[in-house]
């Protein structure tokens, strides 16, 4: 690539800018994953004019050989490394972060607006997206969209694909579409246009009808999934229609560029109670489960010995990042938990499930109600009777981690097994086979295990020093011997972060090759030329891992 005279082509073409300094180019050679990669140039694009200019500069240039790719990036949260590259990065926060117009449950977005400010624009007319993420502060939407994120609402609300109604996409060739539910007539008069949009409708559409065996045999049996194409998305079977939206949410820009979605919002609830479950054996956990569910928690969280215990160990950094009155109360609160920890009664798992009602009376009544349908199981348990009560279990659960990563000298996070899920009705075998596994390396890392308990999925993000060649094959070795214990219960090795760098090269272990053909045939139907984030999803290889693995993080 001939860098000075893309740049030149490019710049001459669009509204935005063109960087390839070195400052730019290191801010964008990492996100928060393991890796790093150094772009060749950085675009702002202004709008969707600038992207299709962009898009059709780059597709020109692959036609005539040269080896060029772009790929796409908003904040660049992901823990996958899904917006590195090693070519060209479109950037959305600077320019095309405008919120479109707020309807009577929907919103339109572009991709470069952050979470926080799409909320406050909704939440103007009391309306939420609520399959935001944890990173909900500094993530955008471009990232949320791409990834097919979800949080700790997902239990009640899904994932954002459940959101998605329409998209505004420039394809591999430089071409504009909108992407939305159509009626099977509607369908047949878009597979007529003599373009590349009508190739895309013809041929996914054949590929459903061929393989729809295949496809539904594969789909994942958890709840939630990212890994892969989802291809059992696109067609409704309630309503019949097909709508290519679907597919692009969670594609990590490897199919499509969306320029704007149209995304459906939800009323959430004021009032929220809290049923605490203090755990000394794992054993009655999926029973818990099974029981708790029916009562309609809007969310179901845990997190481990482990990480209780260390949010007791750095209990003064954590208040002391809050103002003096709220740290006051929260330092009293926490006194019981620092109990145990000094007593060496520290439970193996914490359960919230936690109930939202529009009145704070309702949602008591169904934090008692859950409680009581454990009764006959001797639990040790407690209702927190509303937000500032069942706060520090949030913060416990939200904060643990961050506080871990900032206060062990020398190590540095690691995500490669921090996303899988499996059927709850695995715990008891699943979870002692895991800590077994996690035992056996324990030498090389750290770690805390949180989860999304309701539906499975499990966060285990190790602290390791990343310097040494020894940890650094650890992720190699460990995480195939953990994704195996997961599929073998029926999971699925990403419920929300996605594939990218880190986890691509696992899906013919999960899906099988058959599955894969389906996902590369996919690929190549929207992008022949293999331009739009290649190695993600389709193509991604273990050398890839270990190439492109960092020592430090940012």
């Amino acid at each position: 690539m001939n860098t000075e005279e893309l740049k030149k082509s490019i710049a001459e073409t669009i509204r935005g800018e063109v960087a390839d300094d070195a400052e730019t180019l290191k801010a964008n050679s990492r996100d928060t994953s393991l890796f790093e990669r150094m772009p060749e140039l950085v675009v702002f694009p202004k709008d969707a004019n600038d992207v299709s200019a962009i898009v059709k500069e780059i597709a020109r240039r692959k036609a005539e050989g040269e080896s060029v790719s772009l790929t796409a990036r908003s904040a660049g949260t992901d823990m996958s490394g899904g917006p590195l590259t090693t070519g060209v990065v479109v950037s959305f926060t600077k320019h095309m972060n405008h919120m479109g117009e707020v309807g009577d449950g929907w919103a339109t977005t572009e991709p470069g607006v952050y979470y926080r400010d799409f909320e406050k624009a909704t939440l103007e007319k009391g309306l939420v997206l609520p399959s935001y993420p944890a990173s909900r502060e500094i993530a955008a939407m471009g990232g949320i969209v791409s990834n097919n994120s979800g949080g700790e609402r997902t239990l009640e609300y899904g994932k954002t694909e459940r959101y998605i109604e329409e998209m505004d996409v420039v394809l591999s060739d430089g071409s504009s579409a909108r992407f939305k539910p159509l009626t099977a007539a509607e369908l047949e008069e878009k597979k007529k246009l003599q373009n590349l949009e009508g190739e895309i409708y013809r041929e996914m559409d054949a590929l459903l009808e061929k393989n729809a065996a295949l496809i539904e045999a594969k789909r994942p049996k958890v709840s939630k999934n990212s890994a892969g194409y989802g291809l059992w998305d696109i067609k409704d079977p309630k309503n019949g229609t097909f709508n290519l939206a679907k597919l692009i949410c969670g594609s990590q820009g490897t199919l499509a560029l969306w320029t704007s979605a149209k995304l459906a919002l939800v009323k959430p609830k004021e009032h929220r109670a809290m049923l605490v479950v203090f755990l000394y054996d794992i054993a009655p956990l999926p029973e818990i489960v099974k029981r708790v569910l029916p009562q309609h928690p809007e969310s179901f969280e845990s997190y481990d010995d482990n990480t209780f215990t260390l949010a007791v160990k750095f209990m003064p950094q954590m208040l002391a990042q809050m103002g003096f009155v709220r740290a006051a109360k929260l330092g009293i609160d926490l006194i019981p938990e620092a109990a145990l920890v000094a007593t060496g009664g520290v439970p193996k798992m914490i359960l919230m499930a936690e109930f939202a009602e529009d009145t704070i009376e309702e949602a008591d009544m169904k934090a008692q109600a859950a409680k009581e349908t454990l009764a006959d199981m001797h639990l040790e348990m407690k209702i927190e009777k509303n937000e500032k009560e069942s706060e520090k279990y949030w913060i416990i659960r939200r904060e643990s981690f961050n506080l871990l990563r900032k206060n062990v000298r020398g190590l540095h996070t690691a995500p490669f097994i921090d996303d899988f899920v499996v059927p709850p009705e695995s715990y008891p075998e699943f979870l002692p086979k895991l800590n077994a596994l996690l035992a056996e390396y324990s030498k090389h890392f750290i770690y805390t295990i949180a989860g999304h308990i309701g539906n499975g999925n499990f966060h285990i993000i190790p602290l390791m020093d990343l310097t040494k060649e020894d940890n650094r094959q650890v992720i190699l070795d460990l995480a195939p011997k953990v994704y195996e214990l997961v599929i073998k219960e029926g999971g699925t090795t990403t419920g929300e972060h996605n594939d990218g760098i880190i986890r691509t090269p696992y899906l013919p272990m999960l899906f099988g090759d058959e599955m894969i053909a389906l996902f590369k045939k996919t690929k190549t139907i929207f992008d022949p030329q293999e331009i739009l984030n290649p190695g993600k999803k389709v193509g991604g290889t273990f050398e890839d891992i270990k190439r492109d693995m960092a020592e430090t993080m940012p």
